[in-house]
């Protein structure tokens, strides 16, 4: 009787993997349904053409995800259809230079955009309210 490996393998041994599964053992997304959703939505592309969630992604494909405010372009290293931890699912892929480097300007510009008005909405403070009522009792005047 064959045992079973149950550690989670970098390579199952086939040449192709669906691309939902492959995203899901990636840890790019939570469960297949997320992923087959941005898949559906056209947040992730293959080969620069987008695709269906049932595509057969082989090793050396390039992916464009997009992930909230984050774009990544990745390079398939490898297949596998088994999530495991985040050290083996980190070897399926490698990120592209240009494409790090463009997360980290990104982010960035969101960070001064952010610093530089510290109130984007919500509820305005004592002084603000204090402002705006003379602001307006002037413009009647």
């Amino acid at each position: 009787m064959n045992k079973k490996n149950n550690s989670p393998s970098t390579d199952t041994g086939t040449s192709k993997v669906r691309l939902d599964k492959w995203l899901w053992a990636a840890r790019f997304f939570k469960t297949r349904s997320l992923a087959k959703q941005a898949i559906d939505g056209g947040k992730v592309h293959c080969n620069g053409a987008r695709c269906k969630s049932s595509r057969e992604i082989e090793v050396g494909n390039t992916l464009e995800i997009r992930q909230g405010w984050d774009e990544k372009t990745i390079v398939v290293k490898s297949l596998s259809d088994k999530r495991g931890g985040a050290p083996q699912a980190a070897l399926l892929y490698e990120e592209t230079p240009e494409s790090l480097n463009k997360r980290q300007l990104h982010a960035e510009q969101r960070k001064a955009m952010q610093n530089a008005n510290p109130h984007p909405g919500g509820r305005p403070s004592k002084q603000d309210r204090r402002l705006i009522h003379r602001f307006k009792q002037n413009q009647r005047e």
